[in-house]
């Protein structure tokens, strides 16, 4: 059988029309084994392409047959498929029909005898007969391409790979670390493993040979050993070193082949079948360097991609754990061919309104492979003890009330893989690549979300067989996963407004919205006074849409007053005469103050505001470090959180790492016992052990020391402090998917907004009414004016256009400015509508009273009237 016909009989597995033949395998013929299933589909389609040599036959769904429409490879590996699956008639074969295989090295075919030979034309004309090995080594390859080389001819190395690559078995066994047994290798003296070992004629189906068969393959799938990776690499370092056209056509067919045979494989193995040839095979392919270009990434990676796909968890965790170990340096190349492949698929298929993107079959699938590859990445990157999630700790503070409440919401599903690895994103200290490459723009600039976010929150989850990119955050840029928790908040809050419409019309008190009434002068003691009386009456309320109102002000709230509201109170809680924070003079960093004389409850209301701020898609101008954010997500603070936070405290305690001469005790001096100070200025001893000023920290407990000094600056000395601002934080995010979609450094970004302030951007993506175009000599003259600004006075003309001075998550492209004319030349101030980011510019007479005029209006302007 020639490999292209192999490929054209087994590529249609990876087809949709595949998925019923597993069934077929159990449902029809319980007893059939899975090497006869193969082999009777591969009869159907020599069947179809050959015939069965009577030239009588009456048979239509055979090509001797006079009423048979001719097919090609491709179409009838697919009917071979069908006729499988009805159990059609199977014509008896014409003796001279029995299995053939191809030989590169011309187009006859040849009959397979029982090891296959490939006829090799020499210099001297002399024809040699050269055995094709079942599986391959570093040095075989080489002895191949020699051999090519010399003879001028490249017929053997294009069997070769054909044989090898597109057999599950052979490739498996390719590359091994360790020698096979006796039993599996080519010298074997036993024929019958032998001939188990290698591709067989198709001839019979007798069930002893069945039985024989299963045997066989016991015996080899017992024999897989490890792949040697630098082995592999070594050796495809050689391979394509030739020309690629010499043999990538072979190596392409080969694949598709293998890919089907995997697809039909997979599903029907059992869970406590060995997988180790799987693995191995994947180990293999996806080390090829040009899997990422030409025919490879069009046909040969979406291929295995699809195949892959149907790899049980146990199997993906085996992988992920050897791309993490001995295959860590391919993780780059592996990431930037399925980026390749996504982004290809996602640039050249045309989607509409009945084919989503999330309906791609080759993007989820590599999306999916992706996501092992995604979890490698992070156990090869320096971990920490899992031991320092402390998401139980945080529910043992929760009082009983709130605790109800949780139980009653939706649990987030648990990570099957992650689970399986017995790892959390969050143990990750530093992935081995960054996690922003693994961010596909383009695939994130074209999902619809709102659709994806349906399929995200669809009746099953993952189970309803809706493909959603949510359940794969790692793929979607911030900005993009900010729209899926834009859309369920809106959601939430509707939901909350139906609930209050439903008791309105019961006679029940009611309010659609979270309405806050405060004063400007009192902004603090109005706002925390109403959110604790709503948060002890009804925590639900929070999650309304929340609208601001400023006694003695008109402005109506579409968003605007919001964000000022926020600024406002955000000034005001950091002030230090409140002294619930405290600022680390190096970085400027906040951070919980473990001497404050503030009660619980206004931290606990802190939480709120914070958590009432992302749920209102509002940015906040703070300066926490980055463990307050892992803190938030369910990890304890630890030694490296220092270095943002307190950089000279972390490069000291390093130093007394790092320092290895014996007399560390009498250089530094240090002992278990530290200090700090409170609001006054007073030093406070603490002892991290028990009488801690009696021990010397020493070579041999150093480690102790730091990892007990981290641990009670950023975790006991503030716990009391933290507990009351998480619980808060989760009255408003709870039920929220934001843990499931944003990383720590998202959050921060979700909450602070971007540090990108690219004006650049803001001008290219702003939009004009009123008549003014952009070649508008105002608009000239108004983005030369805006460029010319300092830093400090773009902010404020952010504040005055948008209410807020903070740049979006993914850019000031994604504020969408609006300027509008508001009339001829006059000595107006501009003016904004703050809610819709609509800046109503005068026509100026010229810019120089453009630049006053403006200046002044952002420097000037506070409060809301009805415009």
């Amino acid at each position: 059988m020639s490999s292209s016909d192999n490929s054209a009989a087994d590529e249609a597995s990876s087809n949709k029309e595949a998925s019923p033949c597993p069934q077929v395998i159990h449902t029809e013929e319980g007893d059939m084994k899975r090497a006869a299933a193969k082999k009777l589909i591969e009869r159907y389609f020599y069947q179809l392409t050959e015939g069965c040599g009577n030239p009588n036959c009456t048979n239509k769904d055979c090509a001797s047959s006079g009423q048979f429409n001719p097919m090609n490879p491709n179409d009838a590996a697919g009917h071979a498929l069908k006729l499988f699956s009805k159990d059609a008639k199977l014509c008896e074969r014409h003796p001279s029909k029995i299995a053939r295989i191809y030989c590169g090295c011309s187009k006859d075919k040849f009959s397979a005898p029982e090891e296959p030979i490939c006829s090799v034309v020499s210099n001297d004309n002399v024809v040699s007969q050269t055995s094709v090995p079942t599986h391959l080594t570093e040095e075989a390859l080489y002895d191949i391409i020699d051999e090519c080389e010399s003879n001028e001819t490249y017929s053997p190395l294009i069997r070769t790979l054909g044989e090898v690559f597109s057999s599950i078995e052979n490739l498996s066994k390719s590359f091994s670390q360790e020698p096979f047994s006796a039993t599996s290798t080519p010298n074997s003296e036993n024929p019958e493993k032998l001939q188990c070992l290698n591709k067989e004629q198709l001839r019979h189906l007798e069930g002893e040979k069945d039985k024989d068969e299963d045997s066989c393959a016991e015996t080899s799938k017992t024999s897989i050993r490890p792949v040697d990776l630098p082995a592999v690499r070594r050796a495809y370092t050689a391979l394509f070193k030739l020309k690629t056209s010499i043999f990538e056509n072979a190596m392409v067919n080969a694949l598709v082949t293998l890919a089907g045979n995997l697809q039909m494989e997979l599903p029907i193995r059992k869970e406590k079948d060995s997988h180790d040839d799987i693995v191995n095979v994947l180990l293999i392919v996806f080390e090829i360097p040009a899997l990422g270009s030409g025919d490879f990434l069009e046909t040969a990676l979406p291929a295995i991609c699809r195949a892959a796909q149907w790899l049980p968890v146990e199997v993906q965790a085996t992988l992920a754990t050897s791309w993490a170990g001995p295959g860590r340096s391919s993780i780059r190349n592996i990431l930037e061919n399925l980026q390749q492949l996504i982004t290809l698929r996602v640039i050249v298929t045309p989607f509409h309104r009945e084919f989503f993107i999330q309906d791609e079959n080759v993007i989820t699938s590599a999306t999916q492979v992706m996501k092992v590859l995604y979890y490698a990445n992070v156990l090869a990157g320096v971990l920490e003890s899992p031991a320092l999630r402390n998401m139980d700790d945080m529910n043992d503070s929760m009082d009983e009330s709130f605790l109800a409440v949780k139980l009653n919401k939706s649990v987030a599903p648990v990570d099957s893989l992650a689970q399986t690895l017995g790892v959390h994103i969050l143990d990750c200290r530093k992935p081995f690549l960054p996690y922003s490459e693994f961010y596909n723009e383009p695939l994130s600039d074209m999902v619809e979300m709102d659709r994806d976010f349906a399929n995200f929150k669809s009746e099953f989850g993952i189970f309803s067989g809706k493909f959603s990119f949510m359940n794969y955050p790692f793929i979607l840029t911030p900005a993009t996963k900010t729209m899926g928790l834009y859309f369920d908040n809106r959601i939430r809050m509707y939901s909350e407004r139906r609930i209050s419409i439903l008791q309105a019309v019961t006679g029940q008190p009611s309010n659609p919205y979270l309405r806050l009434k405060v004063r400007r002068e009192n902004i603090i003691d109005d706002a925390l006074v109403e959110l604790e009386m709503i948060a002890m009456e009804n925590p639900n309320d929070l999650k309304k849409q929340l609208v601001v109102e400023f006694e003695g002000e008109q402005g109506i709230d579409e968003g605007g007053v919001s964000k000022e509201f926020f600024q406002l109170v955000i000034e005001e809680i950091f002030n230090p005469d409140y002294a619930m924070f405290t600022v680390q003079s190096e970085t400027q960093m906040m951070w919980f103050n473990p001497t404050s004389f503030e009660s619980t409850a206004q931290f606990n209301l802190i939480g709120i505001v914070l958590g009432l701020a992302i749920y209102n898609n509002i940015i906040l101008a703070v300066n926490f470090p980055m463990v307050l954010y892992r803190k938030l997500m369910g990890r304890k603070g630890s030694f490296e959180d220092l270095l943002d936070w307190n950089p000279v405290l972390y490069n000291s305690l390093k130093q007394l790492l790092e320092y290895t001469e014996p007399d560390l005790e009498e250089v530094f001096l240090q002992t278990f016992r530290i200090s700090y100070k409170d609001v006054f200025g007073s030093v406070i001893n603490y002892d991290l052990k028990e009488k801690g000023d009696k021990i010397p920290v020493t070579q041999e407990n150093k480690y102790e020391f730091v990892d007990l000094y981290a641990d009670f600056l950023l975790n006991k000395s503030v716990e009391k402090q933290f507990k009351a601002f998480y619980k808060g934080f989760q009255m408003v995010v709870d039920e929220s998917p934001l843990d499931q979609l944003f990383r720590p450094e998202e959050i921060e970004l979700l909450i602070c907004g971007s540090k990108n302030f690219d004006f650049d951007e803001l001008e290219n993506s702003t939009e004009y009414d009123g008549g003014y175009t952009n070649d508008s000599q105002v608009i000239k003259d108004f983005w030369s004016v805006v460029h010319a600004l300092s830093t400090e006075d773009k902010r404020k003309l952010l504040q005055f256009t948008t209410g807020s001075d903070r740049v979006p998550i993914g850019g000031l492209s994604r504020l969408k400015l609006v300027i509008a004319k508001n009339g001829q030349d006059s000595d107006r101030l501009p003016t904004a509508h703050t809610c819709f980011n609509v800046l109503l510019l005068p026509e100026y007479s010229s810019k120089e009273k453009l630049k006053d005029r403006l200046v002044k209006a952002i420097n000037y302007s506070k409060g809301f009237g009805m415009l």
